[in-house]
């Protein structure tokens, strides 16, 4: 008979890393039905984005692989960034028949609250290799004005 020396805390992490896992597999599938506290339907395209700032702008950066720059609309409001499109199903045979449907497509919003202090007259777009990259440069600080207020006596 082989003896084992009994280790609770291994046993633990075993149990621990396991549940990890499961909780995991478990918060990407309700993630991925959820956009925005929005339920939307699983294998619905919605892009993934960056967003950055630096001294002089704040950077838009969307992942729209195999889209056109057509197929997106782009609008600033209020500090409110808006991208919107569709990507369309690439066009399948009647003769066809799939083993597996990973790639998502259909209509898309995705909104943004951005800061307050950006010029939302000069904003460029760019797309580039299923990239769409918005920068929105910000506005000068306001400075403090400041005057002499007489006294009266």
């Amino acid at each position: 008979m082989t003896v084992y020396r009994w280790e609770p805390r291994r046993d633990y992490e075993i149990a621990s890393k396991k549940l990890r896992r499961l909780f995991n597999d478990v918060e990407g599938a309700v993630t991925n039905g959820l956009q925005n506290g929005i339920h939307v339907e699983l294998g619905t395209f919605v892009p993934r984005v960056d967003i950055s700032e630096s001294k002089e702008n704040v950077l838009v950066r969307a992942e729209l692989p195999g889209m056109k720059a057509e197929d997106v609309k782009i609008t600033l409001s209020d500090s409110t960034l808006t991208l919107r499109g569709e990507k369309k199903r690439s066009e399948e045979t009647k003769t066809e028949v799939f083993h597996r449907i990973e790639r998502s497509h259909g209509e898309f919003v995705r909104q943004f609250a951005l800061p307050d202090n950006l010029n939302e007259d000069a904003v460029e777009a760019n797309f580039a290799d299923g990239v769409l990259e918005v920068k929105i440069p910000k506005r000068e600080p306001e400075k403090p004005r400041e005057r002499e207020i007489p006294i009266k006596s």
